[in-house]
């Protein structure tokens, strides 16, 4: 038979009221604490956490709405948040949107439905309409690497616009004129494109609409298609900006596939410091988001609006995003 609450009481001798103000969290005295842990141990106990959300009107289960399990940067901020979570004492849901504003919305439902304490979410959509279940039912919600049209919402993002206006004024410092751009229509991608027309303005460049393309969302097809035709150009580009890891992935597919070189015959500058800069040589230039503070920010605002109940003003958090040096970029200021 499975221990209870009043077998811990048997075993410390402490009072009921102690040992469920330690179980749900609260603070007790350190050599309180540590006659329940042994007990805990000793008794083999698991607390019941149906009864447990009954009383609390908490199921300490996060929510996390991602816009598509299968990329490399959704699946490191899964890791970072189930491991942030997992030390404060919650269990975390996922739920794939696979790119679908409708399956986005039903995946809020779901999780508004099975009660999660809070959501964090990679968003499709942009319109602030797809979270209006979670905020009838007070379920707070934190956008992760996302901008919404509203200022109702908490989210954490890096500042895209810059990261990438800095990447192409690199380009430029290193004698670079004839700069192109893959980007996604997406939140990111719409920034990053923006910060990049900046730079090129900034420095008196005129951009060919040739030199600019674009899909609905980041993918490696995305990068492979538009390198393919961006080397077919009769005046084609001597460096590349991509807007994500999945883009410079299909990009550099290309390129190899081209017989090509990097940096010699053209330079590329990408985005996220995963897998591919570790194992691509010439070393890829690139912009390192900060992913584990995306998500321990992102999760800690979420936790303080579950866990204190403050009324405070929504938090728009930008994180800043280095630039870190590789040897994809030839500089032809040098001859």
């Amino acid at each position: 038979m499975a221990a209870t609450i009043k077998d811990i009481k048997n075993e410390t001798g402490l009072g009921l009221a102690t040992i469920s103000k330690y179980l749900n969290g609260g603070n007790v005295r350190a050599e309180n604490r540590k006659k329940i842990e042994e007990a805990v141990r000793k008794l083999d106990y698991h607390p019941n956490e149906t009864a447990r959300s009954l009383v609390t009107r908490r199921t300490r289960t996060i929510g996390f709405v991602v816009n598509l399990i299968a990329s490399n940067f959704s699946g490191v901020l899964l890791q970072h948040a189930s491991a942030y979570l997992h030390s404060r004492g919650y269990g975390m849901m996922i739920c794939d949107s696979n790119h679908d504003e409708k399956q986005e919305e039903e995946n809020i439902r779901f999780c508004v439905e099975k009660q999660v304490d809070g959501i964090l979410l990679i968003s499709v959509s942009r319109n602030p309409e797809c979270l209006s279940l979670a905020e009838k039912a007070g379920i707070p919600v934190v956008l992760l690497d996302r901008e919404i049209k509203s200022d109702a919402f908490d989210c954490v993002t890096i500042d895209n616009k810059n990261a990438a206006e800095r990447a192409a004024a690199y380009l430029i410092s290193r004698g670079h004129r004839k700069i192109a751009v893959i980007h996604s229509e997406e939140y990111t991608g719409h920034e990053r494109c923006r910060g990049f027309r900046s730079a090129m303005k900034k420095a008196g460049i005129t951009v060919p609409a040739q030199y600019v393309y674009s899909g609905e969302y980041h993918s490696s097809e995305l990068g492979y298609d538009s390198m393919k035709e961006l080397l077919k150009l009769p005046d084609r580009p001597t460096a590349v900006l991509t807007s994500n890891y999945e883009v410079s992935l299909g990009v550099i597919m290309a390129i190899h596939e081209s017989g090509i070189r990097c940096p010699e015959d053209i330079s590329l500058i990408g985005f996220d410091e995963l897998i591919l800069p570790m194992v691509m040589r010439p070393k890829l230039t690139l912009i390192a988001q900060p992913m584990e503070e995306i998500v321990s920010e992102g999760a800690r605002i979420l936790l303080k609006r579950i866990e204190e109940g403050r009324d405070f003003p929504p938090q728009r958090v930008s994180l800043y995003a280095a630039l870190k040096e590789g040897e994809s970029v030839r500089d032809l200021t040098v001859r």
